[in-house]
């Protein structure tokens, strides 16, 4: 059953890119369990792969080799409809950009993954007011993204990454448009989220991010080269 598979696991991934007369190596036989209610940071110098692992675990790429199963099922192998259903219904997205719609409000932005998945207006604005209290931002839904800061901004985008109520949370550089602070203030609300279940996967070159995760995946050339388990540290707003 589904419940009793780990969330993500992954057997000989490969993905190369052909640039021109080139053929440049991504990812070479990445295999990777990842338990249910997990914390993982992604480490790696640029080029090393974890963009494209990451890609890869959200079904935004599909690998050239190798077989992925997410949630108990293999999904490396589905057609692109059926990729954006699991997409929609088991993943949720926060990247460092925001990637917010500047003329609709925070209650606009966090219900727009829930007009995809076929929602009626009202269960929408319901859930997406929740979502919006999950993150200490109930009270600026109807703020647009202008009049928010950017730390008010990620926790939207994290809020409608949460609507759909996903089992997966990919983070990709969440905290690399923010300051110190802000980053902590971040790192905390993801910190208390996996408190709360939610399995989550971080991609970061910061160590600073990666010590409030519990495990640590380090890339180079495509390949894991260290997998380290952690204290992770407690991140205090």
């Amino acid at each position: 059953m589904p419940s009793e598979a780990p969330l993500i696991r992954t057997e000989g991934l490969c993905r190369t890119y052909v640039m021109g007369p080139h053929r440049v190596p991504a990812l070479a036989d990445v295999g990777v369990v990842v338990e249910r209610g997990s914390f993982v940071a992604v480490m790696g110098p640029s080029g090393s792969g974890k963009s494209t692992f990451m890609n890869v675990l959200g079904c935004l790429d599909r690998p050239d080799a190798g077989r992925y199963w997410l949630d108990g099922e293999e999904v490396s192998g589905l057609d692109p409809d059926a990729l954006a259903e699991v997409r929609n219904g088991k993943i949720g997205f926060v990247f460092q950009s925001f990637n917010l719609l500047p003329r609709a409000t925070a209650l606009a932005n966090v219900e727009l993954p829930m007009v995809y998945a076929g929602l009626d207006r009202a269960a929408r604005a319901e859930r997406a007011t929740e979502a919006l209290a999950a993150v200490g931002l109930a009270e600026r839904a109807h703020h647009r993204p202008t009049q928010l800061s950017g730390g008010q901004q990620q926790r939207v985008a994290i809020a409608r990454a949460l609507v759909n109520r996903p089992p997966l949370l990919l983070a990709d550089e969440p905290t690399g448009a923010l300051d110190t602070r802000t980053t902590r203030e971040i790192m905390a609300l993801f910190q208390q989220l996996n408190r709360a279940g939610i399995t989550i996967v971080l991609v970061t070159h910061e160590p600073d991010v990666a010590r409030y995760a519990g495990r640590v995946l380090s890339f180079l050339d495509g390949r894991v080269v260290e997998d380290r388990v952690q204290a992770p540290q407690e991140a205090v707003p």
